[in-house]
């Protein structure tokens, strides 16, 4: 499992490649050929030879293909390469194996000529350096709707869209999740675009014909054909695993594209691969299932991020061993299946529905569950919902309600440029400072990150309050007294109610190149 990962130094990049096979089609599928007999035997004795069996032609997927390729887009995102956190230690501190530059002496010109040159850092005045990705999505509405995985647009400022036609729009963010590592995007379009449909992935067979489009190393629409190898796939890469596993050629550049059944319907967004060194696919694939995604999918685009359920405890898959030990059995005298309990929250869902240390749920509703299915079909449920639990109590089955709480983990925001405000400015006068929304355009000048929250320091009054205080074009502030903000609207009701108050001063939280520090602002006059 560990190579899924190892391949591209991080888990992140092992997203950005999605696995795949050449499927040959010479050493199993070739066709004799059939000639015409033009008079039958001479010979009245039987042919000690068998008479072959009719060979079936594998069919073109051509007609498929053709219909399907407009629905699948070129993603491609841009980002601001920001320096590491090591930056400031010097040239010798990048290598672990010694020094790979000879000393200079402190603070002279060649010591800051050989860090810079090493650290790539940008000349002053220069604008900051760009790293580019390239990933796959197919569209899902015709007012624009795209769907892709999260680790392509992950820590992006601009997103675009390819069509097949070649026409190529600005996205945006609509909403994204990293837990399940999807993400949705929108475009405005001139017309209407083509659409695929999510389909019935549980339906799918071991075994079953897929076709994988994409755009692997940025080969636009690129069709691949394979089956399905597995189900349910656990491979160790988050607390959802639940993947289809294909031989669909797919490589890095597929991230995000869709696996479509013979019926044109996406039953899995390819996501994942096994590769050899180089990166390259081996035949080894996965897939996030249509009917996992849909869900999150339809919250994505309501409300821009996930809720998912919680439960308060640990659990444990119950193996072969754990049900003997337990006589943990089915009705037929076979070992039972569930999920054990070793740890319960006091103040959580669980412990408030009657559930003890020991427990075993076989049941979530009317679906069976296991150590490996009981994450993904908790979070499917939203809090605040009720369900009826099955569980396996001291050797008797009991049915027990609970009503699931909010998740403590907290939902991957979209950026905040995602949902421009009403009013992109605000002037404050009795500060003397001017703050605007964050959009695409200030990440890029400012090196912000895709999830920075707050409102920006547009302008500065020289001499104004705000001046005097060393606030400067290009901070961050993100809080105002206890108040969080993040539109200038936000920003100038907070400061009014203050001003209400009768206070003399405004207690700011700003952000700047050092990081965070609070800042007490005089009103004007005071």
């Amino acid at each position: 499992m560990k190579n899924l990962l190892a391949r591209f130094g991080s888990r992140r990049a092992a997203c950005l490649a999605v696995s795949g096979m050449a499927l040959s089609f010479a050493g199993g599928w070739s066709v004799s050929p059939v000639f015409a007999q033009s008079a039958p035997p001479t010979s009245s004795q039987p042919s000690s030879a068998p008479t072959p069996a009719p060979r079936s032609v594998l069919p073109s997927f051509a007609d498929l293909a053709n219909r399907l390729l407009p629905s699948v887009v070129n993603v491609s995102t841009s980002a601001v390469l920001k320096p590491s956190k090591n930056d400031d230690k010097g040239p010798d501190s990048s290598a672990p194996d010694g020094s790979q530059v000879p000393p200079f002496q402190p603070g002279s010109p060649l010591e800051k000529f050989f860090h810079d040159y090493l650290k790539h850092k940008p000349a002053p005045n220069q604008p900051p350096r760009r790293q580019q990705a390239l990933g796959s999505g197919f569209i899902i509405d015709a007012s624009g709707i795209i769907v892709t995985n999260n680790h392509v647009i992950e820590g992006a400022d601009q997103v675009s869209v390819t069509l097949q036609d070649g026409t190529e729009m600005p996205a945006r963010i609509v909403g994204r999740d990293s837990q399940v590592d999807l993400a949705v995007l929108e475009v405005k379009p001139k017309h209407s675009l083509p659409t695929v449909p999510l389909g019935q992935s549980d339906k799918a067979r071991i075994g079953d014909w897929v076709l994988a489009i994409g755009n692997p190393f940025g080969l636009n629409g690129t069709v691949t054909a394979g089956i399905i190898s597995s189900r349910g796939r656990n491979v160790e890469h988050g607390l959802y695993d639940d993947y289809i596993q294909t031989d669909a050629a797919i490589n890095r550049g597929n991230s995000g594209g869709p696996l479509f059944n013979l019926s044109g319907e996406v039953i899995g967004i390819n996501t994942l691969i096994y590769g050899g060194a180089g990166g390259d696919s081996i035949g080894i694939g996965f897939a996030i299932p249509a009917d996992d995604a849909r869900g999150i999918i339809d919250q994505l685009r309501r409300t821009g991020h996930v809720s998912r359920g919680w439960m308060g405890l640990k659990f444990q898959n119950v193996t072969n061993d754990i049900a003997e030990t337990l006589d943990f059995h089915k009705p037929d005298g076979s070992n039972g299946k569930g999920t054990l309990i070793s740890e319960i929250d006091p103040k959580g869902p669980a412990a408030k529905a009657g559930l003890e240390v020991g427990d075993i749920i076989t049941r979530v509703g009317d679906q069976d569950v296991t150590g490996q299915t009981m994450p993904r079909i908790i979070a499917s449920i939203l809090p605040g919902a009720k369900a009826q639990l099955t569980v396996w109590h001291k050797g008797a089955l009991k049915t027990l309600p609970i009503t699931l709480g909010q998740s403590p983990t907290p939902p991957d925001m979209p950026p905040s440029d995602t949902h421009q405000p009403e009013h992109p400015h605000a002037a404050l006068g009795e500060l003397g400072v001017t703050v605007s929304s964050i959009d695409a355009d200030a990440r890029t000048q400012y090196a912000l990150t895709d999830d920075q929250r707050g409102v920006l320091v547009s302008r500065v009054e020289a001499g104004s309050p705000a001046a005097s205080r060393g606030i400067a074009e290009g901070n961050v502030i993100t809080q105002v007294g206890q108040d969080q903000i993040n539109t200038p609207d936000d920003f100038a009701k907070a400061v009014q109610r203050l001003h209400e108050r009768k206070k003399t001063e405004v207690l700011l939280l700003v952000q700047d190149d050092d990081g965070l520090r609070w800042v007490p602002v005089p009103f004007l006059g005071n």
